[in-house]
């Protein structure tokens, strides 16, 4: 058995990729958001360490490391430097260090799907890479974003050279860059980033080459509208998401957005929402839910962007769902640190009695009723100590998520 403490590039293949998956007992911190560069952020973390720890959280995903050309991350350039808007190399890997004496695993942002060139090349467009580690050209960067590679496997990120995933030496150094942040930087998981832009095969390879604790990918995109009204079916939605899992061998997670989406207008008194034709739960967690990575808000859809944000006033009854359902719940920093003790404290208290009634990802279900102001589900795992009646309607009762009625016979 190796531990994380004393990884190496050596014994870095040693690691059982599938482990933390099969065991279903993670709950992640989205450790920032996106306003977070502002505010010395490694140090910021370093002194909420302990109590990320003793809330229960297993994984602490953690912004872009690497320097960006935008302060928030996601306009890599050097992967190699590690002094960014949000801190030093130096006060980064304290902070890593501190996350793993409290056993609590450092998630690293991976934004592999396009890079900030440093020289003009084919075309008049920034495209290579003189001067800095990875010093690609212009065959490094896709056809249909300004460069001389093949054409993108996967969705454009317009206006930045998007990389070429098919040359294998640009998979090659990225599996270097991979496994230098999982031995020598200290990172252990692993979150994708714009995951539609290319092809999840590769993120197979690149998780067998940098052997990750756990994966999980950003694949994002619309659910199905009538007009401003989300439709009832979201399975073409969830398909794609499990796709883009198969695709990548079944080895990483991904953020379960068609929960979010059909949560989030559920909560306004569509309960009907949350269960769909055959009685499952409605999203990914209702077909994969060890591959299902369920969450309220994000950088993205939540913070000051307010993308595709949750009612405000239904953030508890959101918490409520997740933590207490299959899946891999992800809670987000704003709601946790930044809205007050009590939704702090609440939402501990759901992680723990999470942890205290053994919920798992693969945690059986059996949605009893689910109309417009009821939702009544079974979980074996979460009774109360009677036997009889669910503990988990008691905590859709206290924060609003089903109405004061008696449960169907």
């Amino acid at each position: 058995m190796v531990y994380q403490s004393e990884i190496t590039d050596e014994n870095i293949d040693q690691i059982d990729v599938g482990a933390v998956i099969r065991s279903g007992r993670e709950v992640i911190l989205q450790a920032f958001n996106w306003e977070s560069h502002k505010h010395n952020w490694w140090m910021n973390l370093e002194e909420k360490v302990p109590d990320i720890a003793k809330s229960g959280f297993t994984s602490a995903w953690l912004p872009p490391a690497t320097h960006s050309f935008s302060p928030e991350g996601y306009l890599p350039q050097n992967l190699y430097s590690l002094n960014s808007a949000y801190g030093s190399e130096h006060l980064l890997k304290a902070l890593l260090q501190k996350l793993k004496q409290h056993n609590v695993r450092p998630m690293a942002d991976i934004v592999i799907n396009h890079r900030v060139g440093t020289t003009k090349g084919h075309g008049g467009m920034y495209n290579r890479y003189d001067g800095i580690p990875l010093p690609w050209d212009e065959h490094a960067v896709t056809s249909c974003t300004g460069g001389l590679g093949n054409q993108s496997t996967g969705d454009n990120f317009y206006g930045i050279p998007n990389i070429d995933h098919t040359q294998y030496f640009v998979r090659k150094d990225l599996i270097g860059w991979l496994r230098w942040l999982r031995s020598s930087v200290g990172f252990q998981d692993f979150r994708f980033d714009f995951a539609r832009g290319y092809s999840s095969r590769f993120v197979e390879e690149y998780i067998k080459g940098a052997k990750p604790v756990f994966s999980v990918g950003e694949y994002w995109d619309s659910c199905s509208y009538d007009g401003s009204c989300l439709t009832y079916n979201q399975d073409s939605h969830r398909q794609r998401i499990i796709n883009w899992i198969d695709g990548a061998g079944q080895l990483s997670a991904a953020f379960d957005f068609t929960t979010k989406g059909i949560l989030q207008e559920a909560v306004k008194g569509e309960f009907w929402r949350l269960r769909d034709a055959h009685g499952k739960p409605p999203g990914v967690m209702g077909w994969w839910p060890s591959r299902a990575v369920t969450f309220i808000d994000n950088h993205d859809t939540g913070s000051t962007q307010a993308h595709w944000p949750f009612p405000a006033h239904h953030i508890m009854e959101g918490y409520a769902y997740v933590l207490t359902h299959p899946g891999i719940p992800s809670v987000f920093y704003d709601h946790f640190y930044d809205w007050g003790n009590t939704s702090h404290d609440q939402i501990v208290e759901l992680i723990q009695t999470r942890k205290e009634q053994d919920i798992h990802s693969r945690s059986s279900i059996k949605i009893l009723e689910a109309r417009p102001n009821l939702n009544f589900v079974e979980i074996p795992w979460f009774l109360n100590k009677c036997g009889a009646f669910p503990l988990f309607c008691f905590y859709f009762l206290r924060y609003g998520l089903v109405s004061c009625e008696s449960p169907p016979l």
